[in-house]
């Protein structure tokens, strides 16, 4: 049986719930015997420290680091091509789906109030902006339980914790 989704990115960060994302990719690429790329979008850094002698990391010791990672990753699945995109995240994650050709993107839903303020969210700009349809992968209750923990626990640093939700 083969699918209409015969080019499909995944597109993964180092956490529980791109690996969900992962998991229903491969699981997609098994059933239709589609190709698999698996994606990582490195983005620019960032200052990393703050006063008047701020700290920007080396961009080609980050994309090393990073190119390194989504390789080690791809190299667990067989067939399976990694695609290290540099920039800002979602937008290079649309602009590689047209580029390639890609027939469905798949991707993670980070919840938490912090992680979507803080970062915004990757799965709302993609899914609204890509060439291709989109499969968002909610994430397992224990990782949205221990996520929404780090949100708390980031707001409590901040004094503004309470009980905000998803």
């Amino acid at each position: 049986m083969t699918s209409p989704y015969q080019n499909i990115a995944c597109f993964i960060d180092h956490d529980d719930a791109s690996m969900a994302a992962l998991a229903e990719a491969r699981r997609l690429t098994e059933i239709g015997g589609g190709k698999l790329k698996l994606a990582h979008v490195a983005p620019d850094p960032i200052l990393s420290s703050t006063g008047p002698y701020g700290f920007v990391a080396a961009p080609e010791d980050l994309y090393r680091s990073a190119e390194a990672w989504i390789r080690k990753q791809a190299a667990t699945i067989p067939g399976a091509q990694a695609v290290l995109l540099r920039g800002y995240p979602p937008a290079a994650a649309c602009d590689y789906a047209e580029e390639a050709g890609v027939d469905l993107i798949v991707l993670a839903a980070h919840r938490g109030l912090v992680r979507r303020v803080m970062l915004g969210s990757f799965a709302g700009y993609v899914a609204y902006h890509a060439p291709c349809p989109v499969l968002v992968v909610p994430p397992s209750p224990t990782s949205e339980a221990e996520g929404a923990e780090g949100d708390d626990e980031a707001l409590a640093s901040t004094g503004r914790a309470g009980g905000a939700t998803d």
